[in-house]
């Protein structure tokens, strides 16, 4: 096709610019006319309390995909190191925002000193540093043994393995999940250089893209719950096509990586996929803290928290980054 040539004939920096043009108008032409029909089905319905809740859902949906799509941009335009400390610094809140709403007790902040303080910038430090053989270890293996010790260092055994088990699952999710996000930038694949911001535009568009179309089929298809107690939206049914759609998405965009269509196909399929069960994952955690929101935020104003817009990356970047590494080879 003459559009796919001319798109490859451009520098890496020329490609961005252009998918900047293409990805930021589209969220912007979306935002506009979301927001009229808006103010026109207010117009008409002022007491249809389902379709608001609706809305702001959508509107939820709407703002996740313009903060990864600047998530993107502020990588791309930093440079590895920028990236690396961007995400180290979502990473922080992340966990500050999951461990405000977990039960602590004096006798933990030891481990959560070591959790804030040592692990998370050691962790990006070696993002950073490219040393994936250590850093693909450091979280389950190293801090999941040095948390426990500090905090039986601080001889506290009441309720000791439950609140170890929660601090050490923060920092899984929050430092060890998202911190495969910079590091797609670093991956060396032959005859791709300069262009691992691709990567992670890749998987940032996949996987928002498979949230928004799962949560459109549960609408829809008002299918049983799989697990009703955590949520009612969640169903196999969605789920394949939330899955199948980010995979369709995925094969359409497989020219701004190095995979070929087919791989790319797998390779976004197993991302949202794993992104979709992740967001699940994580209800279940704001049922058994007993929040709607991370954050603790109101769910009145409809606002959340950084990690409900980031939970589902923290899931899909470790397993789509250890896939790419894995299926092609590419050395640490």
């Amino acid at each position: 096709m003459t559009w796919l040539r001319w798109l490859k004939s451009l520098n890496p920096s020329e490609q961005v610019a252009f998918l900047f043009v293409m990805l930021f108008g589209a969220l912007m032409l979306t935002s506009i006319g979301s927001f009229l029909f808006s103010l026109k089905k207010r117009a008409e319905d002022e007491d249809d309390s389902e379709w608001h809740h609706g809305w702001s859902r959508f509107r939820h949906e709407l703002n996740m995909l313009w903060l990864f799509a600047s998530l993107f941009w502020a990588a791309w335009i930093s440079g590895p190191v920028g990236a690396t400390l961007l995400f180290g610094v979502f990473s922080f809140l992340a966990l500050r925002e999951f461990i405000t709403l977990m039960h602590t007790r004096r006798g933990d902040h030891r481990s959560l000193i070591l959790a804030f303080f040592v692990i998370l910038p050691l962790q990006y430090v070696l993002v950073g540093t490219r040393q994936f053989d250590i850093f693909s270890v450091l979280i389950p293996v190293y801090a999941f043994l040095a948390i426990p010790v500090a905090s039986a260092l601080a001889d506290d055994p009441r309720r000791f393995l439950e609140r170890n088990a929660k601090i050490q699952w923060g920092i899984m999710v929050c430092v060890y999940g998202l911190s495969h996000a910079p590091a797609l930038l670093l991956l060396d694949f032959p005859g791709f250089k300069g262009r691992g911001a691709f990567l992670l535009f890749y998987l940032v568009i996949v996987a928002a893209c498979g949230q928004i179309a799962q949560y459109l089929a549960a609408k829809r298809l008002r299918r049983r719950p799989l697990a009703r107690r955590i949520s009612r939206s969640f169903s196999m049914r969605a789920w394949w096509a939330g899955t199948l759609t980010a995979a369709v998405v995925g094969t359409l965009l497989y020219w701004i990586t190095p995979f070929k269509a087919g791989q790319a196909l797998v390779m976004s399929f197993i991302a949202a996929g794993a992104g979709s069960f992740g967001a699940l994952v994580m209800k279940a955690l704001k049922k058994d803290a007993g929040v709607e929101y991370w954050g603790n935020r109101s769910n009145i104003t409809g606002a959340v928290g950084l990690l409900d817009r980031i939970a589902v990356l923290c899931f899909a970047a470790p397993v789509f980054f250890h896939s790419v590494r894995w299926y092609f080879k590419l050395p640490l």
